[in-house]
């Protein structure tokens, strides 16, 4: 009875067999669940999920291996690839020669950087004595370079980044020397006297460190350090360095390891825009883990934060064979199963002038409070320089304060009253020493008054009461509408987060006539106001542009041209606050005439409380100078535009 039976299931397999032949003339496995392939479709399963149970194994001697052992080999296999288990797939019907069958599958992993690598693997199977199809486990199924006891690896290439270039195609920022200054603490004889002339001589360099180097905790970091630890006081560029080397080079316990970082110019040069190249930090790793790494250069702030992506590049990375060394430790083979190649980062080229730069870094350094100077070539619009204080301010002030303009946007309704006809440059307008709108009471700086003068000498003289008289002549949204031609309020965009400005609007007598001197709603910066100098200078609007190589997302609207008469006669009133008005002492400064107009702009209920403003222009260079909390413009901002012209002239 057992052999009858036994014989009707081998007639069965062979009529199945024959089955199979006839339906194709290549030796591959019936579907079905007791196929080959059920059992290789469940094993690519379990491979993916980690649970290998719904599959038999045997190794190539024929031996069972249990499914829990499996899964780990492959588990410890993988090595660092481990936590991204590959997509897997099978490709066609395993090939069936009696009882073996030979299936080809897919393998996928996703690597870091989104990176792909795939290859073609071939799974051996058994058919047991229990017809059932067993995969014949070892280490070259993983892939087929493994052999037991390897481990896949990871081994990240550094992409060389690139650099922000000026408008003349240079690199701004490029690898420079610096040296790091440190105390080896078993050496130090006299810690109180070492920190002592460490501190005098970083406030001894020029241009000074701000904020100074703080040595507040250092004997406690010396007490604490292993002996013969470098503790790090400082990084210094090699300039800094060699003005105070012969007064630390030989205190004891000093140590000078040198180097080289990624850096501008100078410390001060355009930071804010700029930004900084520094070690991935440890929240740039929690934020992107798959694109940064312990080690990696990663741009923070300004073009280099907003630019990252393209300035690093790709790094490269191989996957690699590792195994255990004597200590365990597991080392690399020397065997690259998979590479991809690092790809260069593309360079950003800007439209900063690196003599003008030098300029507007030069005119703030002395400033403590916080202050911002913009040059903008007039013809084309280009970003000359933008510089921010105090020091090498990290706040890109430049562009992005939004602060009322006080007097210089007489500029703006001068221009206004003039293209609609309201006045004429030597017209006749009262300058009383008050003028009351609806109750509220404006005044002139210091209570002066000028009576009938001609409108020019009111521009000139920066008479708010003469303004605040013309405004109702500006309508509800003239003001604005005038504003938008000279690119206030516009959708420009420079490659950096930039404020074009708003400007008062729809408001009521008392707003319109504060509107007209730069108060009320109104609010700038100071990139705004260089450019809408700039217009003036040519008689039409051009967007500022600091990126070269790269279109912006929205494209600027194209801005009419100003009335010829109206902008030359502006013109001609901004000249004359420098040679007879509130800007005189800009009158000497050499090169060609220097246009402009000071502001003074209150920002608070307190009138005593004002930022500092001058805007102008010498040739082909417009500019905005803006002093937080500054007081006057002629007193503190038009010093700070002379300083600028001056060392521009050089």
């Amino acid at each position: 009875m057992h052999r009858a039976h036994r014989n009707r299931h081998i007639r069965s397999r062979l009529a199945a067999g024959v089955a199979c032949l006839i339906a194709s003339t290549a030796l591959v496995a019936c579907s079905g669940e007791d196929g080959p392939q059920h059992s290789v479709d469940a094993f690519l399963a379990g491979w993916h999920s980690g649970n290998l149970q719904a599959v038999g194994f045997v190794d190539p001697t024929g031996a069972r291996i249990a499914a829990a052992t499996v899964a780990q080999e492959i588990k410890d296999l993988s090595g660092e690839l481990a936590g991204t288990p590959p997509k897997l797939s099978r490709q066609g019907d395993p090939e069936v020669v009696r009882d073996t069958a030979t299936a080809a599958i897919r393998v996928e992993w996703a690597l870091p950087g989104e990176t792909s690598w795939a290859y073609d693997q071939q799974i051996r199977l058994s058919q047991g004595r229990d017809d059932q199809w067993q995969v014949i486990w070892e280490p070259q199924v993983v892939h087929d370079r493994l052999t037991r006891g390897d481990r896949l690896g990871l081994r990240r290439e550094t992409a060389q980044r690139a650099g922000v270039l000026d408008g003349a195609g240079k690199p701004l920022v490029t690898p420079r020397p610096v040296v790091r200054v440190g105390l080896q603490p078993s050496e130090v004889t006299d810690v109180p006297a070492v920190i002592r002339e460490l501190d005098a001589a970083f406030r001894a360099i020029r241009p000074a460190i701000t904020p100074p180097v703080d040595l507040s905790n250092l004997a406690k970091r010396l007490d604490e350090a292993k002996p013969d630890a470098f503790v790090e006081v400082v990084t210094l560029r090699d300039e800094a360095y060699r003005q105070i080397k012969p007064r630390i080079y030989d205190l004891p316990g000093t140590k000078f390891p040198t180097d080289k970082l990624h850096l501008a110019p100078t410390r001060e040069f355009a930071r804010a825009v700029l930004g900084t190249v520094d070690p991935a930090q440890a929240d740039d790793l929690q934020k992107f883990p798959d694109r940064y790494f312990p080690g990696d250069l990663v741009g923070h702030g300004g073009l280099q934060g907003r630019w990252d992506e393209r300035l690093r590049g790709v790094p490269g990375l191989a996957v690699i064979i590792k195994r255990a060394g004597p200590d365990g430790t597991l080392e690399p083979t020397g065997t690259e199963v998979f590479r991809r190649e690092a790809q260069p980062g593309e360079p950003v080229k800007t439209t900063l002038d690196v003599a003008t730069q030098n300029a507007a870094d030069q005119a703030l350094r002395g400033e403590r409070r916080r202050a911002a100077l913009v040059a903008v070539r007039v013809s084309d619009g280009a970003v000359l320089a933008a510089a921010n204080g105090p020091g090498a301010s990290g706040e890109n002030l430049a562009f992005t304060a939004q602060v009322p303009p006080g007097s210089t946007f007489k500029m703006v309704s001068a221009l206004g009253l003039l293209e609609r006809g309201a006045v004429t440059p030597d017209g006749t307008v009262d300058c009383p020493k008050t003028f009351v709108v609806d109750g509220r009471s404006f005044k002139n700086s210091n209570d002066f008054e000028l009576g009938e003068v001609p409108f020019r000498t009111n521009f000139a003289k920066s008479c708010n009461t003469a303004f605040a008289a013309l405004a109702p002549q500006l309508g509800a949204d003239g003001l604005a509408a005038t504003g938008r031609t000279v690119g206030l309020e516009g959708k420009w965009e420079v490659g950096l987060d930039a404020f074009t400005g708003k400007v008062s609007a729809d408001g009521g007598a008392t707003e319109q006539a504060a509107a007209a001197i730069g108060q009320g709603t109104t609010v700038v910066s100071p990139l705004a106001m260089a450019a809408a100098t700039a217009a003036v200078a040519k008689g039409s609007f051009t967007a500022p542009q600091l990126i070269v190589d790269s279109a912006p997302e929205q494209a600027a609207e194209p801005a009419p041209e100003l009335k010829p008469e109206a902008v030359a006669a502006v013109q001609a009133m901004m000249r004359e606050v420098v040679t007879s008005g509130t800007g005189t002492a800009l009158k000497d400064v050499p090169g060609q005439p220097v246009h402009g107009k000071t502001g003074t702009a209150e920002y608070d209920d307190n009138p005593k409380n004002t930022h500092a403003w001058f805007v102008g222009w010498q040739g082909d260079v417009a500019f905005a100078v803006f002093v937080e909390k500054g007081g006057s413009g002629s007193g503190t901002a038009v010093p700070i535009a002379e300083r600028f012209l001056r060392a521009l002239a050089r």
